[in-house]
């Protein structure tokens, strides 16, 4: 092979790795330059192999092909690898998954990116794809004529893999004048000198003349460099943040597609109030797990603030074993916590502090760790499939400094961006500014709030042990209710919903997070968590300091009760009563003419001809075949229906959603198992279409229940009452939906629905 063409080969894989080097941003180190160098090796020798073979171009690129799936196991994925560096059907499947949908996966994981399990193969399969076509370009395209515009276009692939570092990367670069330095050096040295190759005579002058021309270029490109390194520190303006792309796209994730954890707390203190949820070790006396952190409210809910809604939010993005540090945090002492679940199942994950790395461990969820999301803003992290029994993860972590209230008087609140609340109710902002008096600085005034909510209100969860009622909910009733009471009567739902709201009326940033406190004694190495040891608190910023929590709900149990003194009674005067009359009054008779004239036939049975019982059986028995099981099942339906309404009237929004999934699968339809109202939906409109059944509403309008399935959702988790008339259209719109579905399936499915009955509880 001529010198040249190795010289060519040589240079465009010292610029691809240049190029390709700006993934150590997103990767966290340089380990991925193992999977990059091997792209780059493989690539070129595919296409000199190919050439000294003499293949055509269409072989060539079918025998890269076969190398990419083939070599590229043992520095992609070398822990799938059989025997080490052979490939396994599920390293083949992630060299696949990574070459196509890599690429998007990457700009919505959290750096560094580690997951999913096939993450690794973008920089493999981006230098060999580079580094094949332009080897593939030097060998057979550039020697039949080799200009410099030519030599120039091979530089298209390394420039395209330095731009992908800089999309797919994070706004802090790597190395960024090194790198561009040295590419565009080389770049244009190796244009200089395949310039001085053009040149067409022999001997010595044409020796002497190529020399002089790389050393003239040689000098010009390093007088350009220095010139232009020196007058851009002189003069250049400082740089904005660099345009990347994981800044300009939203996470997948949405939040709000699941319930708010904070409507479902008196679940956990009713429901659940004994029943073990999970088991930790590693934790210390003190330590709170959190399971959620709520910024946004609604005037009815405090719940996690969706994808773009909270620029200070951080969003959940997905990671791997390596999580992210948050931004403004104090981290001291450390914990290694494992959690092995028992009764909980849920999307959220039980962590402690701010998490640096989670794995893990059973491998049922660890399967399933692509579903793994993770916020380091909140140190809150999500299993969008969710967690079940038997599920154990270990989690490292650090937890948040909290100083004083004397160390916090001359700290200002951070100033983040949160959601903005709605439907502030006024009586709460009215307290706010009662219990902060006089205070001037934010610690004094927030203390202040805690401190009055913690000594005037009164702690009931109410349970039918509690000396007082207490509603579920933290909606704008709900906390008007609150403060408009005789006494403060509530839980950590009311008073961390309402010491949250009052700091956002005084201007402080803060949020709601909801979690366990467990009792853990000196020496516990392994703790029990219940549904009771639930809890909620509130979170403020401090600049430079970090989220610094506050626990406003009280201690006390024993509410004063009204002392309402009964009513004396008066005596009524005494009436004289009349005589009791014993006068009883004759019945009236009245007479009835008996015929008593003897009827010839009187005992003469009467006979049913044997025709009519021949038909009978062939009539009935086939009838009742049918018909009777089929009474049977519509009898059950009933029952099924009646029962489902009957009860609160959330319960009733409810049933009428149960009641629609079970009328789809008696119709043949498959709904998921264990998923909530809103992928449930998702799922039958999926297999609606899939299976080609035209449903329609009365408008003509393609049928679609994920509006449905979002307003019972809110009928149930929202903590409002739900009226009789919000449930009668829920049944009327399940209805008609399920009209809609049968009429559209067909006359068949449509007979065998009716024997068939399901009852998803």
């Amino acid at each position: 092979m001529p010198r040249t063409v190795v010289t060519d080969l040589i240079v465009l894989s010292v610029l691809s790795l240049l190029g390709i080097a700006g993934y150590e941003t997103s990767f966290g180190d340089l380990n991925f330059l193992i999977a990059a160098v091997a792209g780059i090796v493989i690539g070129t020798l595919v296409a000199v192999a190919g050439s000294l073979l003499r293949l055509g171009v269409l072989t060539t690129v079918l025998l890269g092909l076969a190398a990419y799936f083939l070599l590229g196991t043992p520095f992609t994925m070398p822990g799938l690898a059989l025997f080490g560096v052979l490939p396994s059907l599920p390293s083949l499947t992630g060299l696949a998954l990574g070459a196509v949908y890599g690429w998007a996966d990457i700009v919505t994981i959290g750096t560094p990116v580690e997951a999913p399990y096939y993450i690794a193969a973008v920089p493999y399969f981006a230098a060999w794809l580079v580094s094949l076509v332009g080897a593939m370009l030097v060998i057979r395209w550039l020697p039949k004529r080799r200009t410099v515009l030519r030599s120039s276009l091979l530089l298209i692939g390394p420039v395209l893999l330095y731009l992908s570092g800089i999309l797919l990367g994070t706004d802090e670069a790597y190395l960024a004048g090194v790198r561009g330095v040295a590419f565009a050096t080389i770049a244009l040295v190796w244009l200089a000198w395949r310039r001085g190759a053009d040149v067409e005579a022999s001997g010595d002058g044409a020796r002497r003349l190529r020399a002089q021309k790389l050393r003239g270029s040689a000098v010009v490109v390093a007088g350009a460099v220095a010139i232009g390194a020196v007058a851009g520190l002189a003069i250049a303006p400082v740089a904005p943040e660099r345009f990347v792309l994981r800044d300009e796209i939203v996470p997948p994730f949405d939040p709000l597609e699941f319930p708010s954890p904070l409507a479902g707390f008196r679940n956990y203190t009713k429901d659940l109030a004994e029943e073990p949820l999970f088991t930790a070790t590693g934790l210390e006396p003190g330590d709170t797990l959190r399971l959620a952190a709520m910024d946004s409210y609604t005037g009815r809910l405090w719940n996690v603030a969706g994808p773009g809604s909270a620029a200070a939010d951080g969003g959940y993005a997905i990671v791997g074993e390596t999580l992210p540090a948050p931004e403004l945090a104090t981290l001291g002492s450390s914990r290694d916590v494992e959690i092995s679940v028992e009764a909980y199942g849920d999307v959220w994950l039980p962590t402690v502090g701010y998490g640096s790395s989670l794995r893990l461990l059973d491998s049922a969820t660890a399967d399933r760790g692509g579903d793994l999301r993770y916020n380091a803003a909140a140190g809150t992290a999500v299993l969008t499939s969710g967690i079940d029994e038997g599920a154990r993860y270990r989690l490292e972590a650090r937890i948040q400094r909290e100083p004083d209230t004397e160390q916090l008087i001359d700290t200002p609140v951070a100033s983040l961006d949160l959601t903005p609340v709605e439907n502030l109710p006024d009586v709460v902002a009215a307290k706010a500014d009662e219990y902060a008096g006089e205070a001037t600085s934010p610690i004094e005034q927030l203390r202040g709030i805690e401190r009055a909510l913690k000594t005037n209100g009164f702690l009931s969860h109410g349970l039918a042990s509690d000396s007082v009622a207490s509603r579920a909910g933290h909606g704008a009733d709900r906390l008007i209710e609150l403060f408009t009471r005789t006494q403060m009567v509530g839980d950590e739902e009311q008073y961390a919903a309402a010491m949250a709201l009052m700091a956002r009326h005084l201007g402080y940033p803060s949020r709601v997070v909801m979690g366990f406190a467990p009792e853990i004694a000196e020496g516990d190495d392994e703790v029990e968590v219940l549904g009771g040891d639930v809890t909620a608190w509130v979170e403020v910023p401090f600049e430079g300091v970090g989220w610094i929590s506050f626990r406003p709900t009280p201690d006390q149990v024993d509410v004063p009760q009204e002392q309402t003194p009964k009513p004396k009674s008066e005596p009524q005067p005494q009436v004289r009563q009349p005589p009791r009359s014993e006068h009883v009054e004759d019945e009236l008779l009245t007479t009835v003419e008996i015929d008593e004239t003897d009827d010839e036939d009187r005992d003469r049975p009467f006979q049913i001809p044997g025709w009519v019982w021949v038909t009978a059986a062939a009539v009935g028995i086939p009838a009742a075949i049918v018909l009777l099981p089929l009474l049977f099942v519509a009898l059950a339906k009933r029952r099924r229906r009646a029962k489902r309404r009957r009860g609160p009237n959330d319960r009733g929004a409810a049933g009428a959603w149960d009641e629609l999934v079970d009328r789809y699968a008696e119709l043949g339809f498959e709904p998921p198992a264990k998923a909530t109202r809103l992928q449930t939906a998702h799922e039958l409109d999926r297999q609606v279409v899939e299976q080609g059944v035209a449903a329609t509403t009365e408008n003509g309008v393609p049928l679609r229940l994920a509006t449905l399935a979002a307003t019972v959702d809110r009928d149930v988790f929202d903590g409002e009452s739900v009226s009789d008339e919000a449930v009668t259209e829920r049944w009327t719109e399940a209805d008609a939906a399920g009209h809609a579905v049968s009429a559209a399936v067909g006359r068949v499915r449509r007979f065998v629905a009716r024997y068939r009955i399901r009852s998803r509880r």
